[in-house]
């Protein structure tokens, strides 16, 4: 077992108490690991002992481990979706928590085409901010004088919409920028961040970027770290200042600020910063007018010491052009979190994106692990559940995938997230996350799975038979080499009449059609969000995946046993398929998508 105790290699002491208080308690709760299991299942349990949903499983009020694993089953969201339906319609009695729900969060998983609702109650914003409290003091070990300066973090909220009992429900970011926890936040010097609050809050993405962006570059040499929750977010932000950098230069050089921004909450705050400087607004467009971007963010904010964003799983598609944007700076990836729940910190905040790693911390909800083989299933010889893995009993070198029980009421509830064991800080497992489970495409937080793409291309198919046409094969790509990144997907057609072929604009709708049965994160992305880009199917000729087989038999592929991969990212079978173009084509117009939620 590879275990890491102590301070990790070239970590600095503490600077202050504060830090050290957190610190002592990651040690804390890290070196009795299986212990705090213990008492956070005990008291979620005895909490929670007169809820409907324990009763059903005739719990009869008992909290230990073996009780609770032999009577309460292990569950996906469709197993309990009858129960939060009844929640979210007005019934608030202790159905799953014996704690009111204060509000749903909406997770970017998916379930028939509408994002999950994920229960919470009110403590749990302070737990979350616990995990929050722990960021800095980690980070400072290997970064000082981060106090010296500010934070340039590209932060915002999404949609939000209320269920028919009058339950607020929204992202669970959004569900902390507009809580006291971050409304209200005392003064830290290492904490302070130059997007005043109400630019955050902003619903209207466009005036809210351009706040923020605003106000980093008036105070350019203050910034010490630039980050966003996701890299896809921060290629955004570079891509917003491509654009928008004349009509950001002019407000700077004549102190004004854009009619384009609206909202008198954003225009007051953005007021105080607002002042003439044509020396300024001359050397950024002089930066930006250049036709190299490389190495940008360190031109204009030129004392950054790191990039704060996660690089993990889909995300790191985005390292390259992150490293050419920065000039190759540290990208800290500081967290895991999720929306059913927060899980850990990556000690070493600095590492290489390919090491990194998340301690658990065991006082944030009871955490169990379905151990998997090697090709990534259930590791059970037989039809019987599998046997689930505490905790402080996972096994370096393995892959699991991540099993919850919350105080808010989900209990032995499957993630989908799969995570490799790497080693333990003290008695707590790290892990490596690895993939989320099923999921073919992302570009943001939208996660598209294969039964998805699949009637994507049925709806498509559909279409294209009006014209006496079919799809003979499919596959999809990621497409990041764009802002924002976009979905392809590669068709080969079987045309019966060649003079009636589908023409360009009929292939266009097809990417409309697709889109259209995308599930709503996805189209929350393509048109509040503007985090994806349009869809593009890129049409191949005949035989293309013919020549697909050939190439994946000559790499050791039995020819018995081969199907086609409904998603590429291996680049020599990109690059095959892109040199078997025919013709590209792109939705028209925005699918359909409303903050609403059915219900």
């Amino acid at each position: 077992m590879t275990v890491d105790s102590g301070l990790p290699p070239q970590a600095a002491p503490p600077p202050c108490e504060k830090d050290a208080k957190a610190l002592r308690f990651i040690e804390d709760m890290t070196r009795n690991c299986d212990f705090v299991q213990v008492k956070v299942l005990e008291e979620i349990l005895s909490r929670n002992a007169e809820t409907e949903y324990l009763k059903r499983h005739r719990l009869k009020g008992r909290t230990d481990r073996e009780t609770f694993k032999a009577r309460v089953p292990v569950i996906t969201y469709d197993d309990i979706q009858p129960e939060i339906q009844r929640i979210a319609n007005g019934d608030f009695s202790p159905i799953l928590s014996a704690q009111r729900i204060s509000e749903f969060l909406t997770s970017s998983g998916t379930s028939a085409g509408e994002r999950k609702l994920m229960p919470t109650i009110q403590e749990e914003l302070d737990r979350r901010q616990l995990l929050y409290s722990l960021l800095m003091p980690v980070m400072n070990q290997y970064m000082p004088g981060l106090d010296k300066g500010k934070a340039l973090y590209f932060l915002f909220v999404k949609a939000e919409t209320r269920t028919p009992g009058g339950l607020v429900a929204r992202p669970v970011l959004t569900s902390y920028y507009k809580s006291k926890h971050f409304m209200n936040r005392p003064y830290d010097p290492y904490n302070v961040m130059t997007s005043p609050n109400d630019a955050v809050l902003c619903p209207d993405s466009f005036q809210s970027m351009y706040a923020q962006m605003l106000c980093g570059l008036y105070q350019r040499l203050d910034v010490l770290r630039v980050g966003a929750v996701f890299a896809s977010g921060l290629l955004r932000a570079i891509r917003f200042l491509q654009l928008h950098y004349p009509n950001l230069c002019l407000d700077i050089e004549s102190g004004t600020l854009s009619q384009e921004i609206t909202d008198p909450l954003v225009r007051a705050c953005v007021s105080g910063f607002l002042k003439p400087n044509p020396e300024l607004a001359e050397f950024i467009r002089s930066e930006c007018i250049k036709e190299s971007w490389e190495s940008i963010i360190t031109r204009i904010w030129p004392n950054t010491k790191y990039l704060e964003v996660i690089v993990t799983g889909a995300m790191a598609q985005y390292i390259s052009i992150l490293d050419y944007y920065s000039g190759g700076l540290p990208k800290a990836c500081t967290m895991y979190a999720s929306s059913e729940c927060y899980f850990g910190v990556n000690l070493r905040p600095l590492c290489k994106p390919s090491e990194v790693s998340y301690t658990i911390m065991p006082n944030m909800a009871y955490f169990e692990f379905i151990p998997l083989d090697s090709a990534g299933s259930v590791s059970s010889r037989s039809a019987a559940p599998p046997h689930l893995v505490d905790l402080a009993d996972v096994e370096v070198g393995k892959e699991y995938e991540l099993v919850i029980t919350t105080y808010a009421g989900l209990y032995r509830y499957r993630v989908g997230d799969v995570l490799y064991v790497t080693g333990f800080h003290n008695s707590a497992p790290q892990f490596r996350f690895v993939r989320r489970k099923n999921v073919l495409l992302s570009i943001d937080s939208d996660k598209t799975d294969e039964s998805e793409l699949q009637r994507a291309v049925d709806n498509a198919a559909a279409l294209l038979s009006r014209f006496d046409a079919g799809i003979v094969e499919y596959t999809s790509y990621a497409d990041t080499k764009t802002i924002p990144g976009h979905y392809v997907v590669y068709l080969e057609l079987m045309v019966k009449d060649a003079g009636n072929s589908p023409s360009h604009e009929v292939l266009n709708l097809c990417c409309l059609a697709m889109e259209e049965s995308l599930n709503s994160v996805y189209r929350q992305g393509r048109v509040a969000d503007s985090s994806i880009g349009p869809l593009e199917i890129r049409v191949v000729r005949n035989g293309t995946f013919e020549e697909l087989m050939d190439y994946a038999i000559s790499r050791g592929a039995s020819i018995n046993q081969y199907k086609v991969p409904r998603c590429v990212n291996f680049m020599p079978i990109v690059e095959l398929l892109d040199s078997r173009v025919i013709s590209a084509h792109f939705s028209p117009s925005l699918p359909h998508w409303s903050p609403e939620r059915r219900l």
